[in-house]
Order: C-alpha cells, then sequence, then structure tokens
C-alpha cells in the first residue's frame, strides 16, 4: 500500500503485510534492502501476477456483511439502509460504491469518495472537528441512518449516528466491545493509556469484559493483543481512542473498513429490530472535561533519559504529598485525584511529554492541573508555562 495516511501529500509512504499482519521496522527494511538488490536477482516473469486488489478486497467485505446478516451475496440485505460515507478524498471511496450500493444500501449524501491527495475538503482525519463536523452535517441534512468517515488509508473509521451522536474516541472502543463481547464474552479489550475511567466502567460492570489500558501507538496496543492471545487470555479488540483498531479476528490489522462492517452489521440487526445503534451504549458514562498540554523538552541532548528522570521524580513527588498513584501503569505515570485523573508520559515522537487530565466535575481539570504543576517545579529543560 501506499500512502501518506493523514499526513501532507507529500509524506507518502509504503505499507507491507503478510497472512500474519502488518509488518514491523525491522522486517520492513529487510523487504527494502531485497528489493535493492533485485537487480542482482533473477525474477521470473510467471511469478508476477497482476490483481485489482480493491475489487478482491470489496467482495471480501461483501461475504463478510452478508455472513453477519445471515444473506445471499444476492440478496441486497442493506435494503432499507441509508448509509453516508465521506472519505475525506482519500482511498475509502470504494467502500460506499464497491460495498454499500451492491449489498443494496442507499449511499445518497455521501461525499468525497475520489481520491485527491492534496485534500482539499478537509483533513481526511477523524480525530479532526472539521472533518467529524463535515460527516455529522452530511447525516443530518441526508437524515441518514449512519455516516462512516475514514482517514486516507482506511486504517482508521469513526461512525455518526441518526440524531448526529458522534461515535469515535472512548465511544467508538465501547461500541466495538459491545458488539464484539456476546461472541467473545469475559475477554480482553486492549486500549491505549489515555482512555477514560467511564470507560472502563463500562467495560467491565456492563460488558463483564477486562479493560487492559497499555501504551500509546497503534502497533503497542495491537502487539500487545497479540501477545495476551498467544499467552492464552481471550483478546478479540486492540483501539486506540485515535480510531485504530485491530481485531484478532482479522490478522490484526488496523483496518477502518472492517470495523465498519461489523458497526454496520450491527446497525442494520438493530434497524430491523426496531432499536438504535447507540442503546448499545446508552450506559457509557462520559467525563465532565478533559484537556491535553504538552510539555516541550529543550535545551538536552538525550530528551529520553531526561524524560525518564521527570516521571522518576514526578512519581516520587506525588508519593510524597499523599497522591494515589495508579498501578499497574504501563506508560508513565498515571495520578488517581477524588475528581479525575492525570497522566504524565514521553511522546512517541516529538521531544515533548503529554500531560492529559479528565475530570467528573466542571472545573476539576484546573484543580487537577494546579496540582500536578506544583509537583513538577525545578525541571529546567521542561516547559511547564502551558499548564494553565
Amino acid at each position: 500500500m501506499i500512502t501518506a495516511s493523514h499526513l501532507p501529500y507529500n509524506r507518502n509512504g509504503l505499507k507491507f503485510f503478510t497472512v500474519d499482519g502488518g509488518l514491523e521496522k525491522s522486517e520492513v527494511k529487510e523487504v527494502l534492502t531485497l528489493a535493492s538488490q533485485s537487480s542482482a536477482m533473477a525474477v521470473s516473469s510467471a511469478a508476477i501476477a497482476s490483481l485489482d486488489l480493491i475489487d478482491l478486497y470489496a467482495l471480501h467485505l461483501r461475504r463478510k456483511i452478508c455472513a453477519g446478516l445471515c444473506s445471499g451475496m444476492y440478496d441486497r440485505p442493506l435494503e432499507g439502509m441509508h448509509i453516508v460515507v465521506d472519505a475525506g478524498n482519500g482511498s475509502g471511496g470504494f467502500f460506499a460504491t464497491k460495498v454499500l450500493a451492491e449489498l443494496g444500501a442507499d449511499t445518497t449524501g455521501s461525499q468525497f469518495l475520489e481520491p485527491d491527495g492534496m485534500f482539499p475538503n478537509h483533513i481526511p482525519n477523524p480525530e479532526n472537528a472539521d472533518a467529524m463536523a463535515s460527516i455529522r452535517k452530511a447525516v443530518l441534512d441526508n437524515k441518514a441512518d449512519l455516516g462512516l468517515i475514514f482517514d486516507t488509508d482506511v486504517d482508521r473509521m469513526s461512525a455518526v449516528l441518526p440524531d448526529g451522536e458522534e461515535i469515535n474516541r472512548n465511544a467508538l472502543i465501547a461500541m466495538m466491545a459491545a458488539i464484539l463481547a456476546p461472541d467473545y464474552p469475559g475477554s480482553t479489550i486492549v486500549t491505549d493509556s489515555v482512555t477514560s475511567d467511564e470507560l472502563t466502567t463500562f467495560l467491565q460492570d456492563e460488558l463483564h469484559l477486562v479493560h487492559h489500558r497499555y501504551m500509546r501507538g497503534y502497533k503497542n496496543v495491537i502487539d500487545e493483543c497479540i501477545r495476551l492471545n498467544k499467552a492464552g487470555t481471550v483478546s478479540p479488540l486492540a483501539i486506540e481512542t485515535s480510531g485504530h483498531g485491530a481485531l484478532s479476528e482479522n490478522y490484526y490489522l488496523d483496518d477502518g473498513a472492517y470495523l465498519a462492517v461489523k458497526l454496520l452489521i450491527a446497525a442494520t440487526k438493530a434497524k430491523k429490530e426496531g432499536k438504535q445503534l447507540g442503546d448499545l451504549i446508552a450506559k457509557l458514562g462520559h467525563p465532565a472535561e478533559g484537556v491535553e498540554f504538552r510539555l516541550k523538552i529543550t535545551g538536552t541532548d538525550d530528551v529520553q533519559a531526561y524524560g525518564a528522570d521527570v516521571l522518576k521524580q514526578f512519581e516520587e513527588r506525588a508519593a510524597q504529598a499523599g497522591i494515589a498513584i495508579a498501578k499497574p501503569s504501563y506508560e508513565g505515570v498515571r495520578l488517581v485525584f477524588p475528581n479525575g485523573w492525570a497522566l504524565l508520559r514521553m511522546s512517541l515522537h516529538d521531544p515533548n511529554m503529554p500531560l492529559n487530565i479528565e475530570s467528573r466535575e466542571k472545573g476539576g481539570c484546573q484543580q487537577i492541573a494546579n496540582q500536578v504543576k506544583g509537583l513538577l517545579t525545578g525541571f529546567e529543560h521542561l516547559d511547564t508555562s502551558v499548564i494553565q
């Protein structure tokens, strides 16, 4: 796959896959090394095949939908469903034309289906507020049953319900877990570290699943899901708040189209039964407030070592102050307050330390931020001025 993901058009790259899922960095380097040496290797033209992969993949997704709805391929099981797709001028437009329409769905109102690497309408990113506002408007204007939005290379997906409610971040995780729970009772859902406490309560108390809050980075989350399954712990889903979601039944690929298929099957079943898809997460709570600050690290050559020292001292200071520390924490230091929590961690790629705070009370984030800032005094290379 050649893709820029949701990055600017001049940031294209390659993704490589096998039957075991996406390749690791070391494996990609091996592929590129072999390719660079190909001039010295004899390659038979008989070993090269030309395939229309989009058509093959669309057929695969249609079969999944039909199987999920217990229908035949020519039964048009999506007739009566109105689904709006926003592809953001990325590569996801095929889902409207080659999957939904082929199965009888009304896709009126779908937008930005033609690939255009300049992304002229909005950033193809389900985390982007303008992008979500665009698909939300399309759903409401067209009175659709469901809206689906993909990022550029369709490894992420978010959705919009008929009333305009956005299904992303914690709500998307909760929805996918609710869909999977009947088939994987008591299983473990792996998420990144910044998910809300309310999500944990919903997964564990309502769905009777285990919430394994792990690290940021979709490969980290996926690799942990793979590790758990190999160790004998059933884990059907690895998913980040960003919308990267991988299912064990789908080769552990962060595949937004496959997530959309699971969501679509559930929505179609709900409509036929006179129910609402949103009923699946009706008991999901939400924090009253949430903020993120990015504290820059400057003036030091070893950013990772400096950040590690900050985290060590930060945890020690919190313990001395009598503030509860969440254990285990697979990333950074997570502090627990009566009205919420704060997580300080190292950025995966940039020279900064993200600080996430959530509160169950209005005004609570400011109270927590004030306490956290007090624990971060004296670090000369850490800019805490952004904490307001």
